[in-house]
């Protein structure tokens, strides 16, 4: 008896973002590794992209970890 049943099929109204296809699914139809979520909307999903990229930049400019010195942005601006 396996102790973690594999999901072969999403929950409705649980959105993914795939980074390999580029494109929103409802409930996950590509691995784990490739996709971001879940989100509670479509259009959560569908910004994804965005919102990680705004994290990130949060994280390289949050002077708390990083010794009280704000990093530069990746871009070099």
């Amino acid at each position: 008896m396996a102790l973690f049943k594999k999901r072969t099929v999403g929950k409705p109204g649980e959105w993914y973002y795939c980074l390999e296809h580029q494109k929103v699914e409802e409930g996950p139809e590509c691995p784990n590794k490739d996709r971001f979520g879940p989100y509670t909307s479509r259009a959560e999903a569908s910004h994804a992209m965005e919102t990680a990229k705004e994290r990130n930049l949060e994280w390289e400019t949050d002077e708390r970890w990083h010794d009280g010195e704000p990093r530069e942005d990746p871009d070099g601006t």
